[in-house]
């Protein structure tokens, strides 16, 4: 076959609640989305879906890709032995490396760029963040099939860099290349903004009475405002600050912690401190939530650095009703009360991961952006 790229996405699911659902399908029409411009890029000679999703398999395989299914449960399944193994079988030379949902919102003449930037170098490695990416295009070296590839993706250009000792370079900062469907603010993010494709823009639709968009249509207020204040906390990049300040009129409380947690591997050996935990056990939440309100007009809290303090390891289904903010569905006590303060504090409190204190606000600084600049 003649060079090309190998689009290869990985995209699995297990919900096990409504709301995981809903995440499910939002995410699985966004793959669906990208998986149409994809198609449309004469430089992929290939896209191959690796999923444990058996709609989502039947759909993507009428688009045009082909399947590859996994049966491993999801607490078992080991994200680098499955794609080495992929690269290993079906000898892959340049990959480009997309997770199901991440950067749903790429265009076409990115798709393109990446393409020709990766087939025009040797042992190089294109990523859209070194610590935390979803989106890693690389050239396929030999030695390979002797190197450890991470259990998660998110290390996985620290991992190619490091052990292979290919050349990084990061992709340029825009809303296509740092937007992910990781949690569901960036659900509530897409849903009441302009830039969802057409699939998800459906599946949204229809999902109109479960999502409550109040608290962020208050805080988008705050952010078009005239020099109000916006508190950004949790693993907050130097980019999305620097965008921020250059198309909003806005003053910025930032606290940035534990950025590269999960890539660096402080999550499982137990060594996330965050200073924000601290504080809220010497003030409590209510004092706290109180405090925020004095010092800013909203707040965009990632609070996987809060639980990765507390070693909090919780389902999926209780960190997404926290982020939708549907505390009195929520079973754990802590988590019960931080979502309530949080909800009841007097300005909007957005909750989410890191996608939401990086592309989200990536994205709504685009929205709210006078010119529209990308």
């Amino acid at each position: 076959m003649a060079e090309g790229v190998s689009a290869v996405i990985f995209e699995g699911t297990a919900p096990a609640s409504p709301v995981e659902e809903m995440m499910a399908r939002v995410r699985r029409a966004a793959l669906l989305d990208n998986l149409e411009k994809i198609r449309s890029v004469p430089l992929f000679k290939e896209v191959l879906l690796v999923t444990n999703d058996r709609v989502l398999a039947g759909e993507a395989a009428a688009a045009g890709a082909e399947i590859v299914l996994n049966a491993i449960a999801p607490a078992s399944f080991h994200f680098g032995r499955a794609l080495r193994q992929l690269i290993l079988d079906r000898k892959l030379a340049k990959v480009f490396y997309l997770s199901g949902a991440g950067c749903p919102l790429i265009s076409v003449a990115e798709l393109e760029m990446v393409c020709r930037r990766l087939l025009a170098r040797e042992r190089f490695l294109y990523a859209n963040n070194t610590q935390s990416a979803d989106m890693v295009a690389f050239t396929a070296a030999a030695s390979l099939a002797n190197l450890e590839l991470p259990r998660y993706d998110n290390s996985l250009a620290m991992t190619l860099r490091d052990e292979l000792g290919l050349e990084l370079e990061l992709m340029p900062q825009s809303l296509g290349l740092l937007f992910d469907l990781d949690t569901p603010a960036d659900i509530l993010v897409l849903g009441a903004g302009p830039y969802a494709g057409p699939r998800a823009r459906a599946v949204l639709d229809t999902l109109a009475d479960a999502l409550d968009y109040t608290r962020l249509v208050q805080a988008k207020a705050v952010l078009r405002g005239y020099y109000r204040e916006a508190a950004l906390i949790g693993r907050v990049g130097a980019p999305v600050i620097e965008r921020l300040n250059a198309v909003l009129k806005l003053r910025l409380r930032v606290f940035s912690e534990e950025r590269g947690m999960k890539a660096l591997g402080r999550v499982e050996s137990g060594e996330v401190v965050s200073l924000l935990g601290y504080l809220l056990d010497h003030a409590g939440l209510d004092r706290f939530f109180e405090y925020l309100s004095r010092v800013a007009d909203c707040a965009f809290i990632d609070s996987r650095v809060l639980l990765a303090h507390y070693r909090y390891d919780l389902p999926d289904k209780e960190r997404f009703l926290s982020d939708l903010g549907r505390w009195e569905e929520i079973s754990h006590p802590w988590l019960k009360s931080f979502t309530r303060a949080a909800v009841l504090c007097p300005i909007p409190v957005i909750l989410g991961g890191h996608s939401l204190v990086s592309g989200s606000l990536w994205a709504l600084a685009c929205e709210l952006d006078p010119e529209r600049r990308g």
